[in-house]
């Protein structure tokens, strides 16, 4: 079974190109549904987040067949042709893959470096692929070593110390753009996670007034009580403009929640003064175009890539340990997996040696004609048996990779192994392959 990786990031894509590549895979259980239609891919987990999409993947085909099989969905979805979509796609395949997930659940991949939410949201699409019959014997040994990876990352590390994450880095561009926050009133639109992890931090840098608009007016009272703020209808948002100073959006709405045309009439109505809008939401829920108007200064999730550059550089020496704990994980996880190949070749050597032994027990027992003697003589014939396989046993058990000495020894004892099934090893010479675990064992 070969397991593979592709997808696009903030590193590699604009965000117009994640715009439409986010829209195409959700919801998510749909898009795994359909990823496993008529394809290679037998295992498929789809991650879509605010600054990437990934797919994660397994199938018996060559890893080259699975990955043109997640281009050509992608491709489809989008309605990118394969010159627009591929220089900005990244691919994995077998260890590399596994490397690239575990970075991505730690949040050493992420725009903002330790944001909390990576994992959240990963752990989601786990869920989500899970309830789409999307999981089996690859993702399902993977994804959780990509958890425990990520839980022993930020407790061993001071990289989710006093984790900034986007709605940090829009707390941290509105002090820029207005030196402080002192009497500023701000307006969220939407009332999701990023809204109230925003607020939190707006509320420690003195801002007049927190006022969330919310197209469930339940929820936006719900965190407006929460942060000590007020709560308003999205019906009144054009209204609730003309006081904002700050206008920090993250909705899931499918299209343009703040557009030109409304902000044309707002600016007047402000005597144009200046207002700042920090988009979180991927698609955008500010029109672009609204920067064009006076006083108005509009920045999305791709602009604040510049406002956190600086705090990268102050946790790198983290960084660095959490890539120490990463490669730890991994290789102690490729060590279990590849010895997942002797479990067969183990099997059969036992089973074989103990066959041949009962059956010279029960020539021996039938010349002595002597009952009394039978559990003796099958009990010595097993512990002979034991006794000759253990050294080979042990060193096989010892190799970091023994594809080829277990090959070895299926020849030298004319091993007849049972046919490759999903619980059975792979080869792991192959980069390309995770080995599925037998029933029962854990990573």
């Amino acid at each position: 079974m070969r397991f593979v990786g592709a997808g696009v990031s903030h590193k590699t894509a604009p965000i117009e190109m994640r715009e439409r590549l986010a829209k195409a895979t959700q919801p998510l259980e749909a898009a795994v549904k359909e990823l496993k239609k008529g394809t290679t891919l037998t295992e498929v987990c789809v991650v879509s987040t605010c600054n990437r999409v990934e797919i994660y993947a397994a199938g018996d085909a060559e890893p080259s067949a699975l990955l043109r099989d997640v281009r050509q969905y992608l491709g489809a979805a989008t309605g990118l042709s394969p010159a627009d979509l591929e220089p900005h796609i990244y691919e994995h395949k077998g260890v590399d893959g596994l490397l690239h997930l575990f970075k991505v659940a730690s949040s050493l991949d992420s725009m903002v470096l330790g944001e909390p939410q990576i994992l959240g949201q990963v752990k989601e699409a786990y869920h989500s692929a899970t309830a789409a019959g999307g999981i089996g014997a690859v993702l399902t040994k993977i994804f959780p070593r990509a958890f425990l990876v990520a839980k022993r990352v930020r407790t061993e590390t001071g990289i989710s110390q006093n984790a900034v994450s986007m709605s940090f880095a829009a707390v941290e561009l509105g002090k820029e753009i207005f030196g402080s926050l002192d009497k500023k009133n701000v307006l969220l639109v939407g009332a999701g996670k990023m809204s109230t992890l925003a607020a939190r931090h707006l509320r420690t840098h003195g801002v007049a007034e927190v006022r969330v608009a919310n197209r469930s007016l339940e929820r936006a009272e719900e965190l407006a009580k929460e942060i000590g703020g007020h709560a308003s209808s999205l019906a009144d948002l054009e209204l609730l403009l003309v006081k904002a100073d700050i206008v920090i959006s993250s909705t899931a709405a499918p299209g343009f929640v703040v557009t030109k045309a409304m902000m044309s009439k707002v600016v007047k109505a402000r005597r144009y003064r200046p207002i700042l809008f920090v988009d979180l939401a991927v698609p955008r829920d500010i029109e672009p175009t609204v920067a064009d108007l006076e006083g108005a200064f509009v920045y999305d999730v791709d602009n604040l890539e510049g406002v956190v550059a600086e705090n990268r550089e102050a946790r790198a020496q983290e960084a660095t340990a959490a890539e120490a704990i990463i490669k730890e994980e991994l290789d102690s996880f490729l060590r279990w997996s590849r010895q997942q190949q002797l479990v067969p070749v183990i099997k059969a050597l036992r089973d074989k040696g103990l066959s041949i032994a009962e059956m010279e027990a029960d020539r021996a027992l039938a010349s002595l004609k002597d009952p009394r003697a039978e559990k003796a003589v099958r009990a010595m014939s097993q512990a002979i048996v034991n006794k000759m396989l253990h050294p080979v046993l042990s060193h096989l058990k010892s190799q970091g990779d023994a594809h080829q000495l277990a090959a070895q020894v299926v020849a030298l004892f004319e091993l007849e192994l049972a046919s490759a099934s999903e619980e059975e090893a792979a080869d792991p010479a192959d980069p390309a392959v995770v080995v599925p675990i037998a029933r029962g064992s854990q990573p």
